[in-house]
C-alpha cells in the first residue's frame, strides 16, 4: 500500500499562470494545536513543457540560493516561459529561519533525509513531500547550497556520479550548460540519503553546487546561481533563445582522501587558501593548542593532491571536523 504524504497545499501545479503559496505541514504543539508549518513554493506555468524544479535552504545558513530563487520568484513572468518551473526557496523552513544547518525542531539535516517518511520527523516528512511530489513532476532538479556557517568553497556547480552512464552524461550537459566558471563531480562520497541521489534515482537529472560559505552571502555566488538558471531554462527549452554558456573548468573528487580533518581538538591555522594547488602530503595547516602553549601545534597534511576548494571557516575545531578538501582537474 502506498503511503501518502501528510502535507497539504492550495497549489495546483498543472494550472497556468504564477502561484505562490505553501506546503502546509501538519504541526501540532502548545501554542498551536491545530498549526502547520508553511513551507514557501511557487509554480510558474504557461502550456505545456519541461519541469524545472529549483530548491533552496535544504540548508538554513546557506543563502545564495534562497535569495536567487525568492528574486526568481518575484521577476519571472507566466507569458515568458513555455513549461513549468517549481521554486523551493526555503525547502527546510525551520532552519532557514533559524539560520542554522539543520533543524531547530528536530534536528534534522535534510540533505541527509532522502526519500523521507511520511509518518516521520518534520524534516523526514518534507523530504517525502519532495521525493514522491515534486521529483516525479520534475525533468531537472538544482538544489543550491553553500558552505553554510562552517566552511567556505571555491564556487562551482556539480553533480554526482550515480549508476545510469546515461544519466551521469545527461547531468555533465547540463553543468555545462548552467556555465559556472568551475564545475566538478562528485565520485566520492555520493550518499543516498542526499537530494540530488534521490532524485536520479527518480530520473531526473539532479544539479548541486556550492556557492560561498561562512555564514555570509557571497555576491559572486549570488550572480553565479541567477545567470545558471536563466541558462538552464534556455537550455530546457523554458525560455526561448540559444544559451551562450561560457567554459567551464571540470573537476572531480575522486576518492574520500580529498578529505581532510582536525586530528585534535584546538586553533586551526591554515597553510594554504581556497584554488591553492596543493601535492599529496603537503601540509594543510596546523592545530595550535591554546590551553598549553608549551606543545608544539600538530601539523595536518593533505592526502590527496589537487585544488583546495573547501576550507573551515571558524578556526576552533574538534577532533573529526573537516578543515579542507581537494578536487582534481579532469582533463
Amino acid at each position: 500500500m502506498d503511503r501518502q504524504t501528510r502535507i497539504f497545499t492550495n497549489v495546483d501545479y498543472d494550472r497556468d499562470g504564477k502561484q505562490v503559496d505553501y506546503l502546509y505541514l501538519p504541526h501540532s504543539v502548545t501554542r498551536s494545536a491545530y498549526g502547520a508549518i508553511a513551507i514557501p513554493i511557487a509554480v510558474i506555468r504557461n502550456g505545456t513543457g519541461p519541469t524545472a524544479l529549483f530548491m533552496a535552504g535544504n540548508h538554513g545558513d546557506e543563502y545564495e540560493g534562497q535569495v536567487a530563487l525568492c528574486n526568481l520568484v518575484r521577476e519571472m513572468k507566466p507569458e515568458r516561459i513555455r513549461g513549468r518551473i517549481i521554486i523551493l526557496p526555503a525547502a527546510n523552513l525551520p532552519a532557514a529561519m533559524a539560520g542554522t544547518r539543520v533543524s531547530p525542531i528536530d534536528e534534522g539535516n535534510l540533505n541527509r533525509s532522502f526519500p523521507g517518511d511520511p509518518d516521520g520527523s518534520v524534516t523526514r516528512q518534507i523530504a517525502f513531500y519532495i521525493d514522491s511530489e515534486l521529483f516525479t513532476r520534475a525533468d531537472l532538479f538544482h538544489d543550491f547550497h553553500s558552505g553554510g556557517s562552517s566552511l567556505a568553497y571555491l564556487p562551482f556547480a556539480s553533480t554526482h556520479h550515480g549508476p545510469d552512464p546515461a544519466l551521469n552524461e545527461r547531468g555533465i550537459a547540463a553543468l555545462r550548460a548552467f556555465g559556472a566558471p568551475t564545475s566538478l563531480v562528485w565520485r566520492h562520497g555520493a550518499d543516498p540519503r542526499y537530494s540530488p541521489a534521490a532524485a536520479m534515482r527518480r530520473g531526473v537529472v539532479a544539479l548541486g553546487g556550492e556557492f560561498g560559505g561562512g555564514g555570509s552571502l557571497s555576491r559572486i555566488g549570488l550572480a553565479m546561481v541567477e545567470a545558471g538558471i536563466e541558462r538552464h531554462l534556455r537550455a530546457l527549452g523554458i525560455l526561448p533563445g540559444a544559451i551562450e554558456a561560457p567554459p567551464t573548468r571540470m573537476l572531480e573528487v575522486p576518492s574520500r582522501h580529498c578529505f581532510v580533518y582536525a586530528p585534535h581538538p584546538g586553533v586551526f591555522e591554515p597553510a594554504t587558501d581556497l584554488g591553492d594547488v596543493v601535492a599529496d602530503g603537503d601540509l594543510c595547516g596546523r592545530v595550535h593548542f591554546v590551553d598549553d602553549p608549551a606543545r608544539p601545534p600538530a601539523e595536518v597534511r593533505f592526502g590527496h593532491g589537487g585544488i583546495v576548494v573547501c576550507q573551515r571557516h571558524p578556526a576552533r575545531v574538534e577532533r573529526g571536523d573537516c578543515v579542507a578538501h581537494t578536487a582534481v582537474e579532469v582533463r
